[in-house]
């Protein structure tokens, strides 16, 4: 007998897989079982990667790094209940962040809802507004024909793409399924087969997301900067104009690259996911001149502002500059206008006047000047920050992968970094430490055979053991933890809130000292360890190969 749940399964997840998702994670569970079937049969035929995963949060945030790296989309199975709540914090960082995702929520039919059945809750609406779509698709029943249901599934899965692509982020359909859950026909395998065979995707007249293979997130809005080649002769009024006769400053956030088509001649502020650090424009030593050279920040009259810039107060303090000139790009993060007095870029932008080479030269010269002013510490007994960054930089290729965890370690790169091209990625939407490790493992899945750094603290490390676990899929991963020990969250020390409580109530409350022995974590889950306390020996481990948990020792 086949179940109408296969039926609908196996069509979504083939539809899914013949226009592009190449990626599929699934934590088992029973409600789901006909999705987790149907993705088997796909996986098995070679036409996806399948990963099986125990814990749903860490599969999420993997997910989401594919979606961060290649930006398209990776479906996620899960089944009912708390299943689906533990995908809430990587559905947050990819709303937030504009990463694309298709989350596959298993339920319990509408009346099985409200009555007390097991693993049931109220999943729809379950993530707020951190989703773009949500559907809540009924349970297939025996009243339905499979064209009926074959139909529904392929514009499911069309509108889903869609929508997490053109509308960067997660993208929720809960489906509810009675029994019998599941049966072993049909078979996925064939039905791709027969979508590709009879070329679906492009005589249906459903509008299908076209994939890029080639895809790189750097120029991943490039077709958005088109209209800057039609502003010799517009046809109408421009919906932006920007002076470059005024004083101006670039600000390039996370995710900022569309500052390379704005920045010639202007200097740039360039945090390190940005994707615009090594440009010729960008300025060294950027944080203390905005701390010091007071007389430079106060010429500022026009500040553009790419990507979501929040690793530092004096970036923020800039843009409260009274009467200054704020115009934003929204970018795949969305509108970034704390300070309430920002304007956003228009599709047709017309540039007037041009700006002074001196006023570059100024910027670039007095931030060089203060960075070399910085001491560099040395010690016989740890590495220091500003040589764990260095190092790692050093270490790294332009197109070698480079994750930065949230919280201390990359505003130690904000700082130290040198200004040289290098592919970084960072969970910047809402910023927490949760989920690096997986995200670091997702953007390994997208970059076959490089070596994929993460540099992050002790406790974002902790907060993410879970994602330690190697599948078997995954063994051929090349990544290394890079983790600046330091026995705590020692970024609380740079607060308000270190000077006004005593010592010991600041290390209790705030700072959480940790005495976790990370070679017994990592050989528990089949890592590689090394612990380092020279910059020598960083220099050496950072040359091997693998999955290994390299420890610093920070001073």
């Amino acid at each position: 007998m086949t179940s109408p749940a296969q039926v609908l399964a196996a069509n979504l997840l083939s539809q899914l897989v013949a226009n592009g998702v190449d990626h599929i994670f699934l934590a088992p569970g029973a409600r789901s079982q006909a999705l987790a079937i149907a993705a088997g049969q796909l996986a098995e035929a070679g036409h996806v990667q399948l990963h099986v995963r125990l814990d749903e949060r860490s599969m999420a945030f993997q997910a989401m790094g594919i979606g961060l790296s290649s930006g398209f989309p990776a479906a996620l199975i899960t089944t009912s209940g708390t299943a689906v709540a533990n995908l809430h914090p990587a559905v947050l960082e990819a709303y937030h962040a504009g990463v694309p995702m298709i989350l596959l929520t298993a339920d319990r039919p509408a009346e099985l809802r409200g009555v007390g059945a097991n693993q049931t809750t109220n999943q729809v609406g379950i993530f707020g507004q951190a989703v773009t779509e949500c559907i809540d698709v009924p349970a297939p029943s025996e009243q339905d024909s499979q064209d009926q249901l074959q139909k529904l599934a392929t514009e499911l899965a069309l509108n889903s793409i869609a929508t997490a692509v053109n509308q960067p982020g997660p993208v929720q359909l809960n489906l509810c399924f009675r029994e019998p859950l599941s049966s072993a026909e049909p078979n996925a395998a064939g039905i791709f087969e027969s979508i590709i065979d009879e070329e679906l995707d492009t005589t249906s007249g459903i509008a299908v997301v076209e994939r890029d293979p080639d895809h790189d997130l750097d120029h991943e809005h490039d077709e958005d900067c088109a209209h800057l080649h039609q502003i010799e002769a517009p046809l109408s009024e421009p919906d932006s104009v920007i002076d470059l006769s005024l004083k101006t400053v670039v600000i390039a956030g996370d995710g900022g690259y569309l500052a390379r088509w704005y920045t010639t001649g202007l200097p740039l502020l360039a945090e390190p996911s940005s994707g615009v650090r090594g440009l010729p424009e960008a300025v060294a030593g950027y944080l203390w001149l905005l701390d010091q050279r007071t007389d430079l920040v106060q010429e500022v009259e026009q500040v553009l502002v790419f990507g979501k810039p929040t690793l530092s107060r004096q970036i923020q303090a800039l843009l409260k500059k009274p009467g200054l000139r704020i115009l934003t790009d929204p970018g795949r993060h969305g509108v970034f206008n704390p300070t309430g007095t920002g304007q956003p870029l228009g599709d047709d932008i017309e540039f007037v006047g041009e700006p002074d080479r001196a006023w570059l030269k100024a910027w670039q010269t007095a931030g060089s000047d203060l960075l070399a002013e910085q001491p560099q510490a040395t010690s016989e007994n740890g590495v220091t920050r500003r040589q764990l960054v260095e190092a790692v930089y050093s270490a790294a290729r332009k197109t070698t992968p480079l994750v930065l965890g949230a919280s201390r370690l990359i505003r130690e790169a904000d700082r130290w970094a040198p200004l040289k091209e290098r592919t970084v990625f960072a969970n910047r939407g809402l910023a927490g430490i949760d989920g690096t490790i997986a995200t670091a493992t997702g953007i390994a899945m997208t970059h076959s055979g490089a070596k994929v750094r993460v540099l992050l603290g002790d406790l974002t490390l902790l907060h993410d053991a879970s994602s330690l676990v190697i599948d078997p899929i995954d063994a051929n991963l090349n990544i290394q933890l890079v983790v600046g020990n330091d026995g705590g969250g020692t970024i609380f020390e740079g607060l308000e809130v270190a000077k006004n409580l005593p010592r010991d109530a600041f290390e209790k409350l705030f700072r959480t000292p940790q005495r976790v022995n990370l070679e017994l974590l990592a050989g528990a889950y089949g890592w590689l360890y090394q612990r380092v306390s020279s910059k020598e020996d960083l220099e050496l481990a950072l040359k091997s190969t693998g999955h290994l948990l390299i420890d610093v020792a920070l001073v």
